[in-house]
């Protein structure tokens, strides 16, 4: 199953679909710091052909920029399990 993250760093929001094989991922970047609603994620997951699955819902959670520095910024990703739009589940 495809997973759609969205992840925040350097003042800006990235969504993108990991895909099991390659590294050509579906991206979309969104303008401005704020977080992106719901509608605006499942607006750009359609113009990526890809869906929540149903009942699928966005886990949040946090990182650091520098993995053991507790004064890193912390960098905020979701992750929202996602079919295909077009020819069926990735």
């Amino acid at each position: 199953m495809a997973r759609a993250h969205l992840s925040h760093r350097n003042g800006g929001w990235r969504l993108f679909v990991a895909l099991p094989v390659g590294r050509n991922w579906p991206t979309h970047y969104f303008a401005g710091p704020a977080v992106p609603t719901v509608q605006e994620r499942s607006q750009a997951l359609t113009e990526l052909n890809y869906a929540l699955t149903d009942g699928g819902e966005w886990s949040w959670t946090e990182d650091s920029e520098q993995i053991d520095d507790p004064a890193s910024p912390v960098i905020l990703i979701a992750v929202a399990p996602v079919v295909s739009i077009v020819g069926g589940a990735s």
